[in-house]
């Protein structure tokens, strides 16, 4: 392994632990706060627990088996590392992240009164399955085409929560939009990047691949190839175009994840919004 790789994944390998170390420290906490959270929200923020535990632990799987999923790269020689397990793990953590947000802005939305909130807050899993669909047809497939209209439905479902939290704004009491204005804040920068560096990243791949007359396999050849094929490479060079990208969603994602275990507790009241700290 290449000096570059091989600190790259310990890396991750320690960011995970950490990861792993902070959801244990919030499921704690949680449990202290029990008593004071009534059984409603209580529930709620068990439902938050669970559901960020299949993503960290999901993306702990993925930072200790790193896999390169058109061109079935991994580190490691192990049908654990086959695309097939890769991209499975990742699909539940990544509907468990979705469902996170769903339950964020659901409960806010209750709370506000809010109707566009509640709606966007049932629309935002079921975008993200289909997002899901599109990744595990340019995984069989080898076609880039599927991870354009993927990522491009996640920058979507993201602008679409920021419009129902802008739209959320004037309902929610002053103590509350300090927060509001930082997830807006998070999840415009996540669309820019998505729509100006992501996209168009994959559809440049796309149109190479259409260039050069690539053949794309079928579904039923890519699940034969994704389940017993794997390229065990450990080059700096095949690895550095996924290094910025696996390393933020590895690490600065999951912070989210276990974030929003804390996020506060919006009462319903008189004053519609108002926050208490959970």
């Amino acid at each position: 392994m290449s000096a570059d790789v091989f600190l790259w994944w310990i890396f991750l390998c320690a960011v995970s632990g950490l990861n792993i170390f902070a959801w244990s420290l919030s499921a704690a906490h949680l449990r202290r706060r029990r008593a004071v959270l009534s059984a409603e929200d209580y529930a709620s923020r068990h439902l938050q627990l669970l559901l960020s535990a299949g993503y960290v632990f999901g993306c702990a799987f993925r930072s200790v088996m790193p896999v390169f999923d058109v061109p079935r790269v991994c580190l490691f020689d192990s049908w654990l590392c086959s695309v097939i397990v890769g991209r499975s793990v990742a699909t539940f953590a990544e509907l468990c992240f979705a469902a996170q947000w769903a339950l964020l802005l659901r409960d806010i939305s209750r709370a506000t009164g809010s109707g566009v909130g509640r709606v966007t807050a049932k629309v935002v899993v079921p975008l993200i399955a289909v997002a899901e669909m599109c990744s595990w047809y340019s995984v069989l497939t080898t076609s880039n085409l599927g991870h354009v209209a993927e990522e491009s439905i996640w920058a979507l479902s993201a602008g679409l929560l920021v419009m129902s939290l802008l739209w959320i704004w004037p309902r929610c009491s002053a103590p509350l939009r300090p927060l509001l204005a930082a997830w807006c804040a998070a999840g415009i920068a996540y669309v820019v990047f998505m729509f100006l560096i992501d996209v168009p990243m994959y559809w440049s791949r796309w149109l190479a691949d259409e260039a050069s007359g690539r053949h794309y396999m079928s579904i039923t050849q890519g699940l034969l190839d994704a389940s017993g094929r794997w390229v065990v490479s450990r080059s700096w060079d095949v690895w550095k175009n996924e290094v910025a990208w696996m390393s933020l969603y590895f690490s600065v994602a999951v912070w989210l994840s276990i974030a929003l275990v804390h996020a506060p507790v919006i009462t319903r009241g008189p004053a519609a919004g108002e926050a208490k700290r959970s």
